[in-house]
């Protein structure tokens, strides 16, 4: 009898094991077909891009004839070309001024909005408007206010005694004016990714701050900037991937002069590319800007992971 009941509870116990099985594989497939169509999206819009991106950076092609295989001649022959190294430069200006200006006065905006100051609504209007504005629209508005007969900043100047700067057409100043414009454009961005990270900080770990003692500037080292790493570590990575993908606003305000002060990756790709018909050059050119910045994407996830293994947050 007990060898009888032993069968029959190994036998329930067999089905209900298929029965989560079949559950299982029922809930992996519908996750599958729900992720099926943002996969086909990437791999189609992302993935088979970068790879036709190394594939042409190694042909001699102009878009449209034939093209001929030529290897690592374009990597060679862009590795001697000044213009490169200019547009570099100013691309590692456009890193450096995002890492540590637009992602820490993006911090500064968000304690700003968290703050007991009055006419927060009003702050938290005037800093996110330049993120909601295209970047068309804030290229023409930034031409206009650094104009140098009737922009408002010539204008301020003059007022107060200063001759005008040619903000755009100078060598020394154009990078700084443009410069100035992405620090005012993208700031939000990252004030939005502080201000959510600081909404979730435990309010327990203040209050008891506060029984011990603790001023506003201790509690904002020793609590909130350990709390906001994670989001510090994801806004720098977004900072260099960001400044080495720009093309629109240098485009529409400076145009990126060929070989100038002015030029970045970008434009320096698409003139190549779209101007000069270049395509594998323009590809090779493409093809190093994503080398660099997953390079940089390593190394901050590096650095960050080493920081967590001495004892960081």
């Amino acid at each position: 009898m007990a060898t009888e009941s032993s069968v029959a509870s190994e036998v329930i116990q067999t089905k209900l094991n298929e029965e989560k099985k079949r559950q299982k594989n029922k809930k992996t497939v519908a996750i599958s077909l729900f992720l099926l169509p943002a996969l086909i999206i990437y791999l189609v819009f992302i993935i088979y891009p970068i790879i036709t991106t190394f594939q042409y950076s190694l042909l001699d092609w102009n878009g449209m004839g034939e093209s001929v295989f030529i290897g690592l001649d374009n990597f060679k022959r862009l590795l001697a070309d000044p213009s490169f190294w200019y547009a570099l430069r100013n691309n590692m200006y456009l890193v450096l001024v995002s890492i540590f200006v637009q992602v820490p006065l993006g911090l500064g905006m968000a304690l700003i909005l968290l703050s007991k100051i009055k006419g927060k609504r009003l702050f938290n209007v005037l800093f996110f408007l330049p993120y909601l504005m295209s970047a068309v629209a804030i290229g023409i508005l930034w031409v206009f206010m650094y104009d140098p007969v009737n922009g408002p900043i010539n204008m301020a100047l003059n007022a107060l005694g200063f001759q005008s700067v040619s903000w755009l057409a100078s060598n020394n100043v154009a990078i700084i004016a443009v410069l100035i414009v992405l620090v005012w454009q993208f700031a939000p961005f990252y004030m939005i990714l502080f201000k959510a990270a600081m909404v979730g900080i435990p309010e327990d770990l203040y209050e008891a701050a506060n029984i011990d003692g603790a001023n506003s500037l201790q509690q904002f080292y020793y609590i909130t900037l350990p709390s906001l790493m994670p989001t510090i570590v994801s806004s720098a990575i977004l900072a260099v991937v960001g400044s080495l993908k720009t093309f629109d606003v240098f485009y529409i305000m400076v145009g990126g002069s060929s070989g100038g002060s002015t030029e970045i990756l970008g434009t320096f790709m698409y003139r190549q590319t779209f101007i000069n018909f270049n395509m594998g050059y323009g590809s090779a050119i493409a093809a190093v800007m994503f080398i660099i910045a997953l390079i940089s994407v390593i190394v901050i996830l590096y650095v960050d992971a080493q920081r967590k293994k001495r004892g960081g947050a």
